[in-house]
């Protein structure tokens, strides 16, 4: 397999990021400044949230434009070593 067949997305592309952490404003800044850092053309409207039944947590999904592999590694690096994250797909 070659080195440009192996990659399964094609760039650029929407991907949607899934990202889960306790109900707060400052998880909701701080997810919006990790995502912008490295997609910093993504629009609010990019933005999508579900909150849990009882209201604790809440899960963010941000649509990015991934432009390559390394901007989804580094951004998906930086989402989880953030302590405010509990997960992320």
């Amino acid at each position: 397999m070659t080195e440009e067949n192996s990659e399964l997305i094609e760039f650029p592309c929407a991907f949607p990021i899934k990202i889960m952490g306790v109900a707060s404003e400052e998880f909701h800044i701080r997810i919006r400044e990790i995502v912008r850092n490295h997609a910093p053309e993504t629009p609010d409207t990019a933005f999508k949230q579900v909150e849990s039944r009882t209201g604790k947590y809440v899960s963010i999904t941000a649509t990015i434009t991934a432009e390559s592999r390394a901007q989804l590694d580094n951004l998906y690096l930086e989402i989880t070593s953030c302590d405010l994250v509990k997960w992320a797909l």
